[in-house]
């Protein structure tokens, strides 16, 4: 057997180098880890999971409604309830049981019941609730379940080693809707301020129009680093999630203004 040249070794083992390092950086495939009729799982990334639940509504149908779960270490935290509190118990089980993870903290993005219908199920554990001070108020002004822990503007959560900005940038879908961002991994959960590509404009019925487009603009600059995007209804993606938003809004086209899709 003849020796095999030393160059040709050489390059052989940066070839294997390279392809090591190429797959280690290729992009994060999403994938549905969990379902059942109430409850899907769909995980985006290492420590990122968005987490739908259903809403029957008299205008739109049965509207799936998505949070998210990050997490890191042994700890979680909680974007968004699911729509009702047996939905969020089960999500609870997935997450404690399943994960054996704790639960830290749960961030109603806004007060609508496709964001705390089923804070309740956390609040019987006595998990912290934490929203804006506008959330609060709004949703005392509805009967809902109270967030316990208010703040202004911005928020910042420890999650393992890691954290999470939640930060209001103006009124949009609602006027205290927030979004949270987990800078490690590079997720903008956008909640009911950001729409799928394709979407229409939804739900209107609290919405400010005229600032609409602004915030999502403000909440862009703000992350310039995100990579994935998870809208409040629909397919996650990628910054042209926000794009998309962004232009939706821009041209106001008036009409008959009763709380739902403006034709």
């Amino acid at each position: 057997m003849k020796p095999v040249p030393v160059l040709v070794l050489m390059f052989l083992f940066l070839y294997l180098n390279i392809s090591a390092q190429a797959q280690q950086k290729s992009p994060f495939q999403a994938q549905e880890i969990y379902r059942s009729e109430t409850l899907v799982l769909t995980q985006v990334s290492e420590n990122t999971f968005i987490h739908t639940s259903f809403l029957q509504t008299n205008d739109f149908g049965n509207v799936p409604c998505n949070g998210l779960v990050v997490t890191d270490g042994k700890e979680a935290l909680v974007f968004d309830t699911p729509t009702d509190v047996a939905a969020s118990e089960e999500l609870i089980q997935w997450i404690t049981k399943n994960q054996k993870l704790e639960i830290k903290g749960i961030v109603p993005t806004h007060f609508h019941n496709d964001c705390l219908g089923g804070l309740q199920a956390f609040e019987e554990l006595e998990i912290p609730s934490y929203a804006t001070f506008k959330t609060i108020d709004l949703a005392r002004e509805n009967n809902f379940v109270v967030p316990k822990n208010g703040f202004a503007d911005s928020l910042v959560l420890k999650v393992g080693d890691r954290t999470v900005l939640v930060k209001h940038y103006g009124e949009g879908h609602t006027k205290d809707n927030v979004v949270a961002y987990f800078p490690s991994e590079r997720v903008l959960f956008g909640g009911c301020l950001v729409k799928e590509v394709d979407a229409t404009r939804g739900y209107l019925g609290d919405a400010n129009l005229d600032t609409w487009s602004g915030t999502v603009e403000a909440v862009k600059k703000g992350f310039p680093e995100t990579k994935i995007v998870v809208p409040g209804h629909g397919k996650h993606g990628g910054v042209e999630l926000l794009d998309y938003t962004i232009k939706l809004f821009q041209t106001r086209h008036f009409g008959e203004r009763n709380g739902n899709e403006v034709k």
